[in-house]
């Protein structure tokens, strides 16, 4: 899948269903929602849940950073785009992400604001790898999402302790493209 197409999925729904555990990707492929994040996995388990995803028919983006057994060199986007059909892939690691913006994926740069230096570092990092998308977390601070979004032409996803109403208005209405969340109640605003 072309990484426009994704972008125009998560603009027609901008709360992106992220799975942590297999009880959440039971969850996750009862929704509406066509973008799932996969958080969780290994080198022997990933093909097996792509397919699932893909088989309800959905956009599967994974979380290459968290799958057990999976190196950051390059060839990890090599081996997910070959051997997993993944759609897409998240990482904090920009070589990985370069890597994976050459195989034609839609790319993920996720970062945790932590103090100044982290944002710094942030439109940074944005600049140089150019990823389709930046995942900022925790995605409850409306004034810093607006800051980032002032400060980047790319698309910003909040995610990370979003657990109501409230914190998708507020992320989206600081300018954030989307949020995503492992809780199933936020999946169902």
């Amino acid at each position: 899948m072309k990484p426009q197409e994704i972008l125009n999925a998560i603009e027609e729904n901008p709360i992106i269903t992220a799975v942590k555990d297999e009880a959440g990707l039971e969850a996750c492929l009862r929704t509406d929602s066509r973008i799932v994040f996969i958080l969780y996995g290994d080198i022997c388990s990933i093909c097996s849940i792509v397919r699932r995803v893909k088989h309800a028919g959905k956009i599967a983006i994974v979380h290459a950073d968290l799958l057990v057994g999976l190196g950051s060199k390059e060839v990890a986007a090599d081996f997910l785009k070959s051997q997993a059909d993944i759609d897409g892939m998240i990482s904090t690691k920009p070589a990985l992400l370069k890597r994976a913006k050459e195989l034609g994926l839609f790319t993920v740069l996720r970062c945790f604001i932590l103090d100044s230096m982290a944002l710094t570092n942030l439109i940074r990092q944005a600049e140089q790898v150019k990823p389709d998308m930046v995942e900022i977390l925790p995605g409850i601070m409306p004034k810093i999402t607006m800051q980032i979004v002032e400060q980047t032409a790319i698309p910003i996803i909040c995610g990370g302790l979003i657990s109501d109403k409230e914190d998708v208005i507020g992320a989206l209405s600081a300018g954030a493209a989307a949020i995503s969340s492992t809780n199933q109640k936020v999946w169902k605003l």
